[in-house]
């Protein structure tokens, strides 16, 4: 049996009290209110007050008052949404959730399968030249997109019915934070359905040593928490002080999750295998955070958000035991369910920044979540009214601010429909330049790390926003030359990252994989469909703006004088693969995308070689002819004499590089 299944087998729900009385009974004890009202002083025992013991088809104060005809129960009992079996009401609501989850785990099992046995199956698909056509097709053959969709309508449907029976079945007795195996709880559905593998059973019991937990808290300060801030200011250094310099005070469930969980991202975040140390202590960690999921996310406590939020940053560390996806939509599904996407009235300022850190960090990942596997946003922006909270840490300032400008253009591009958008180009010309007012903004006093990563993704955000998209299908030849110059500089800056084990890093994960790929896939495409324009060297001038257009398009960088474009180009495609190759030692899934990208890019690659042989032939021919013609004249030394003497140093300067000198 799964571990799914085990979770959900042999479910007890628990009623604590009936639903509610019958029409008869309801108005005696009015009546009782009533006289208790009008005559405090009566010496009188006040009868008629037991509570309607709910019996069909009729109660029996009925019964025996010979009413039984009059007794509403009879008559309302079956009336749609008027149920009076408590116990049989939940119970069926109980199978059609089991029903919706077997349903959606058996498709979410058959994709898997397909996609384990065929790998060429998220292959884009080409046309009868063998040539790549469009985004859209890399996008749907990489994520298989619309079979996900159909499972994730399952799942949502799931969730959304959970959630309407959590809450009301709480108010009639079922227990949401009891933690005994046979209850069904928030935090058992969550992992039933977001969990892959199992995980181990912990092998201690003990906290960890005091200088391995401050190393790993101050890793997780340093390099995550500035990016995403949800948790209030020191409560974690608050927590070390609790755990191991007060022993003897109480740590709750819910204060144990946070601590596990920072330990096992700040552990998995500075792993480089699955088989390295830090790889393992981090599913330790997380397996002692499990004991405590029942109260940590226990329905409409305050814990509830951040505990999940830390379980959805680790699930991007470790996709092997944890969906991303899924866990992301729970959280959104609570975010807005307490009312988190608006500004409460009149709040203490306090209150109201510790509400707008928290929206904005889970509003920030679910952009990243959903623009990385090309789905819909978890809650679209028009149903957000929430400040900026302060910029404290100002890193995080920034970040939010990146996510709203790539949600209002991600959404008018990708989930608008598929009709053309009028005027597309100069709307994503004014798009792209907010973009790049923002990097500019960006100062320059930032931590390194976070820096680079920022840096990183603004020219993510550029390629994707100027790639073929459903609202603009087609682009110009200056868009995929800023396509080539951002994902060659993308490449470029991450391989850096990836390769340097003594680099700070701040928060990569799996889905930076998937932008690996993502950018690798659209050097690809530029290069099949303008491979010449873009390896000449050629300026390439940008697309004529009418003048009542506010629209400016993004400056391209001028040709690097004595650069190759041609031998550029191979080495970013080749880094592509060392990236991902480096990747696949600690997701497996990485492998998957790199024998993917490896057939989508061969064709490109072997004619970039034969392009490049082609000129090295081209320029040692053009050596031995000025050879022949400086022994023909020995005395003539004179440069003016060699009109194309400056060519002749380019291509000497090309020879080089391609040799590594």
């Amino acid at each position: 049996m799964t571990r799914r299944n085990s979770l959900l087998g042999n479910i007890r729900l628990k009623v604590s009290r009936p639903v509610s009385a019958c029409l008869r009974c309801r108005t005696a004890k009015v009546k009782v209110r009533e006289r208790r009202r009008c005559d405090m002083s009566s010496p009188r025992p006040i009868t008629n007050t037991k509570q309607c013991d709910g019996k069909l088809p009729a109660c029996t104060a009925c019964e025996k008052a010979n009413r039984q005809q009059d007794c509403s129960l009879a008559t309302e009992a079956n009336k749609e949404g008027r149920e009076r079996n408590y116990v049989a009401a939940l119970e069926a609501r109980k199978e059609q959730l089991e029903r919706h989850l077997a349903y959606a785990q058996s498709r979410k099992a058959s994709i898997a399968q397909r996609e384990t046995e065929d790998p060429a199956s998220i292959m884009p698909s080409t046309d009868a030249n063998g040539r790549k056509t469009s985004l859209d097709t890399i996008r749907e053959a990489m994520l298989q997109k619309a079979s996900r969709k159909r499972e994730n309508s399952d799942v949502n449907t799931l969730v959304s019915e959970f959630g309407y029976m959590s809450i009301n079945a709480a108010a009639g007795g079922l227990d949401a934070t009891d933690s005994s195996s046979d209850d069904m709880t928030f935090a058992k559905l969550v992992l039933a359905v977001a969990s892959n593998d199992p995980l181990p059973t912990p092998t201690t019991s003990r906290w960890p040593a005091e200088p391995t937990a401050r190393t790993l808290v101050e890793k997780y300060l340093d390099n995550i928490y500035p990016l995403y801030p949800i948790l209030p200011d020191d409560s974690i250094n608050a927590l070390l002080t609790k755990i191991y310099e007060q022993p003897d005070t109480d740590v709750q469930g819910s204060e144990r999750w946070v601590f596990w969980m920072v330990l096992a991202i700040a552990s998995a975040a500075q792993s480089r295998s699955s088989a390295d140390d830090y790889y393992t202590n981090a599913v330790q960690f997380v397996s002692r955070a499990m004991a405590y999921a029942d109260r940590a996310l226990a329905i409409g406590t305050k814990t509830q958000l951040p505990a999940l939020f830390l379980l959805t940053q680790y699930s991007m560390l470790d996709p092997a035991h944890f969906d991303s996806w899924h866990l992301m939509g729970f959280t959104c599904r609570v975010l807005v369910d307490l009312g988190f996407h608006q500004d409460i009235v009149r709040p203490h300022p306090a209150e109201l920044d510790v509400r707008r850190r928290t929206f904005y960090s889970i509003y920030a990942l679910d952009r990243a979540i959903s623009m990385v596997y090309a789905r819909p946003f978890s809650f679209p922006d028009r149903a957000i009214s929430v400040g900026l909270p302060k910029p404290q840490p100002r890193e995080s300032d920034y970040l939010f601010k990146l996510r709203r400008l790539q949600s209002e253009w991600y959404q008018a591009l990708v989930q608008s429909g598929n009709e053309p958008m009028p005027d597309a180009e100069d709307y994503i010309w004014t798009k792209c330049q907010e973009m790049r007012n923002w990097a500019l903004s960006l100062p320059q006093d930032l931590r390194p790390n976070i820096r680079e990563m920022l840096d990183l993704d603004i020219h993510y955000s550029y390629v994707y926003c100027l790639a073929p998209l459903p609202r603009a299908p087609s682009i110009t030849l200056y868009a995929k030359a800023l396509i080539f110059e951002h994902t060659i500089s993308f490449i470029t800056s991450i391989y850096a990252i990836v390769h340097d084990a003594r680099r700070p890093q701040a928060f990569y994960t799996f889905h930076d994989a998937l932008r690996v790929y993502f950018m690798g896939a659209q050097l690809v495409v530029v290069l099949r469909e303008a491979q010449d324009e873009l390896l000449s060297g050629q300026q390439i001038p940008p697309p004529l703006i009418a003048p009542w257009q506010p629209a400016i398009p993004l400056p391209l960088p001028p040709p690097a004088e004595g650069v190759d474009q041609t031998l550029r180009s191979l080495e970013a495609l080749g880094k592509v693969e060392e990236i991902l190759k480096t990747w696949g030692l600690r997701w497996v899934y990485a492998q998957e995308l790199l024998q993917a990208y490896e057939m989508m890019s061969k064709d490109v690659m072997d004619a970039l070689t034969a392009r490049n042989e082609s000129l090295a032939v081209s320029h040692e021919q053009n050596s031995f002819a000025g050879n022949q013609d400086q022994d023909q004249f020995p005395g003539n030394h004179d440069q003016d004499s060699f009109p194309d003497n400056q060519e002749h140093n380019s291509f000497a300067g090309a020879e080089m590089l391609s040799q590594g000198q």
